[in-house]
């Protein structure tokens, strides 16, 4: 869009006697300078910015917007005689910016006014001819701006994945060819979102593809923090970063740093690894990919195995209960909207932490009679020695499995009670 702004002014400049051609973009109520031919003083910038930003004060430019008509103006030469004409906003900016004449056309795209072409002189007023040749040039500029919104538009529905918005895997591939091609320094980071097949099998693969949209917001937050950086969703549950030009250790402590920030709900992490090039080599990009591709699988059964070693101790009551409430409240917190989908989050995520491999959510139809309206986790995968807990709140039960190694009195029930309370707190 800067080179199409920079053509059409210095086209006007060509085509008429100016002094300044500028284009602006008209937005709800903001008139925004895109680019001025030739380069602007601090001084003209100021007055620029602080009377043409708004365009609720220039009748003149919404008179315009209305009737996507151009206009003209011009103040009077020494004086403030009758010579004088156009609206008395526009002819104090002129005095402002020293000119004495304006001429402004809409730039009309798809029936609406997108921007103007304006045109400002030292000396003299514009003529029909001066007016009929700025509207021919903003008649181009919409056409321009149509085709380049069509390849915008086009680029996007090829390039880029429909669900979280990222770019996808030929993005990726171009971006570390252009990226090695410069003989910069290039991190390729692979990561997996470890807990989505749960997620899916659990809470729906609505709550799945929720949870791939925040990894992918999780991603756009690094790729912010290294400018420079491309996001893409390969497919499945996995995404990369390419990152030209920062070196492995600081787009290593960008990534635990955002993800520290941003957690995921459900229990679910992102699993990384990073490869890098060196500076001025050139190695194929299939395996710079491979080499992050293991090292992600290396991190990702390391997370496996501190998981294992982190399940609750039956002797510590007091740290069971902490892991139940920190891991269940922002399950609840990020669950979708009504009390079914809390209360599954909530008995999955507890679960999860108690050790457990399979959860029910009931509910009461009347005396004595309550049906199943959920169920999740895997029974294959429960324990050998295994436990429910049950916990109710108003006329909803949560049956949670638990290993026999986790505690189940005193502290971890009233914090069980308790998330349940926030669960369903709107539910009875």
């Amino acid at each position: 869009m800067a080179e199409l702004s920079q053509v059409a002014c210095e086209c006007l400049l060509e085509t008429i006697e100016v002094r300044r051609a500028v284009l602006v973009r008209i937005e709800q109520d903001e008139a925004r300078p895109l680019w001025l031919a030739p380069p602007i003083t601090d001084t003209e910038l100021a007055a620029v910015v602080e009377d043409s930003s708004l365009i609720s004060a220039r009748p003149e430019l919404r008179r315009l917007i209305l009737d996507r008509t151009p206009s003209r103006s011009h103040r009077a030469e020494g004086s403030d005689d009758g010579q004088a004409s156009g609206d008395p906003a526009e002819l104090e900016l002129l005095r402002r910016l020293g000119v004495t004449a304006e001429v402004c056309a809409p730039v009309v795209v798809n029936g609406g006014v997108w921007g103007a072409l304006i045109a400002t002189r030292l000396t003299g007023r514009f003529d029909d001819d001066d007016v009929a040749a700025t509207e021919m040039l903003a008649a181009l500029v919409a056409a321009a701006v149509i085709r380049l919104d069509f390849e915008h538009q086009v680029f996007h529905l090829l390039a880029e994945d429909p669900l979280t918005g990222l770019a996808d895997r030929r993005v990726a591939d171009a971006a570390a060819e252009r990226a090695l091609a410069t003989g910069v320094e290039t991190c390729i980071v692979m990561c997996d979102v470890d807990g989505l097949k749960q997620v899916n099998d659990e809470l729906g693969h609505a709550a799945g593809d929720d949870l791939l949209r925040m990894v992918a917001g999780v991603l756009r937050h690094s790729a912010d923090a290294l400018p420079g950086t491309t996001a893409a969703r390969i497919g499945g549950d996995e995404f990369c970063l390419v990152v030209p030009g920062w070196p492995r250790t600081t787009v290593e402590d960008v990534l635990i740093t955002t993800m520290d920030e941003h957690p995921l709900p459900h229990g679910a992490a992102i699993s990384w690894g990073v490869a890098a090039s060196s500076i001025g080599e050139r190695v194929p990009i299939s395996s710079l990919f491979r080499a992050a591709d293991f090292a992600q699988y290396r991190a990702k059964r390391a997370r496996a195995r501190r998981r294992q070693l982190a399940l609750p101790d039956a002797s510590d009551p007091m740290v069971t209960a902490q892991q139940v409430l920190s891991r269940a409240l922002p399950a609840i917190a990020s669950a979708r909207p009504g009390a079914l989908s809390r209360l599954c989050a909530l008995a999955s995520t507890a679960t999860d932490t108690l050790g457990g491999g399979a959860w029910t959510v009931l509910r009461e139809r009347g005396p004595d009679d309550r049906i199943v309206v959920a169920r999740g986790g895997s029974p294959a995968a429960q324990p050998t020695a295994v436990r429910t807990v049950a916990v109710d709140h108003g006329d909803w039960t949560i049956e949670v499995g638990a290993s026999v190694d986790a505690t189940l009195e005193g502290r971890v029930r009233t914090a069980l009670s308790a998330a349940m309370y926030v669960a369903a707190q709107d539910a009875v």
